[in-house]
């Protein structure tokens, strides 16, 4: 990745430019670089972010220039300007800066999708969160002990089981000295977990399987240690009629209402303090490369935010 000057985008009909005031980091943007995920090159990494609208297109009339907005749907969003369709943004309160905007939004929603679409967490259901103090991992941890669910979170080190706890992790696993298939049954009593939230893929997948309860889910939505091998899925049946899915966000915010819906509900939260984004890092976006790095050598906890 290098820093380049182009020319300044010009918002089409139903587009919207936006000043870039912060951008979220994600590992979507490490599978992308690594060709994970494939796409046209040269391209501009980066969806997420939060600035200020700058230029309307034709037939935008539900924001305005000068408005703050979000979104995880911006077109490149590593750069000081960056394209979106207005029906992607949203409008960040008033209590809620840029940074805060930008870490929030995609790994707000998904873990708000996780909790409540994909496997609906009620009170006083065990759920186990990998990477628990990653940034998804953080906000699943808080959103699930806000419903009363009982979390239980695998993390590398003390200091991140520190962090997975203040979070509402009713207990704590590390994965690098314990083995946590064993941990999670003891935990548990034998009656394992209910759903488990896998960020992390290759390295856990299986593992993760062994702790779900008859009829579990298992929730894939990353693969930090590589994709998943191929599997035959007759194992679900003999693991307990266990149910694998591998959902994106953009699937759960399709719509302009779940869309509302979603951010409207971790904005709140975060607005009236009673959800909180813990950002790890503000890297410069000429030195997007080190935050990559960090990144992908689990060095980070909670968000890592880049400033244009």
């Amino acid at each position: 990745m290098r820093l380049e000057t182009v020319a300044d985008p010009a918002p089409a009909a139903g587009e919207v430019l936006v000043r870039m005031d912060a951008i979220g980091l994600n590992f979507i943007e490490v599978y992308f670089r690594k060709g994970l995920y494939k796409t046209a090159l040269p391209f501009i990494p980066g969806t997420e972010g939060a600035g200020t609208v700058v230029a309307l297109g034709d037939g935008v009339t539900d924001v305005q220039v000068g408005d703050r907005v979000a979104s995880t749907n911006f077109v490149g969003s590593y750069a000081e300007l960056s394209l979106v369709k207005a029906d992607r943004l949203v409008p960040l309160p008033a209590g809620v800066s840029a940074r805060i905007g930008a870490a929030a939004m995609l790994q707000g929603m998904t873990a708000h999708y996780l909790t409540h679409s994909v496997y609906t967490l009620r009170r006083g259901d065990w759920c186990l969160v990998h990477a628990a103090a990653g940034g998804v991992g953080l906000i699943l941890c808080q959103i699930a002990a806000r419903i009363g669910a009982r979390v239980i979170g695998t993390v590398s080190t003390p200091e991140k089981a520190a962090l997975a706890r203040v979070a509402g992790a009713e207990a704590t696993i590390l994965y690098t000295q314990q083995n946590f298939v064993d941990k999670v049954k003891t935990i548990t009593g034998g009656a394992k977990v209910k759903v488990v939230y896998d960020s992390v893929g290759a390295a856990t997948f299986l593992g993760s399987m062994d702790c779900l309860a008859v009829r579990g889910m298992l929730a894939l939505f990353g693969q930090s240690s590589g994709p998943v091998a191929p599997f035959d899925p007759t194992i679900l049946n003999a693991k307990g009629s266990l149910f694998v899915t591998r959902p994106t966000l953009g699937h759960y915010i399709a719509t302009r209402a779940e869309l509302e819906w979603r951010a409207g509900d971790i904005l709140g939260w975060v607005n009236d303090r009673s959800l909180d984004i813990r950002i790890d890092r503000e890297i410069p976006l000429e030195r997007v490369a080190e935050a990559h790095e960090a990144l992908e050598a689990r060095l980070t906890t909670g968000k890592v935010v880049i400033v244009p």
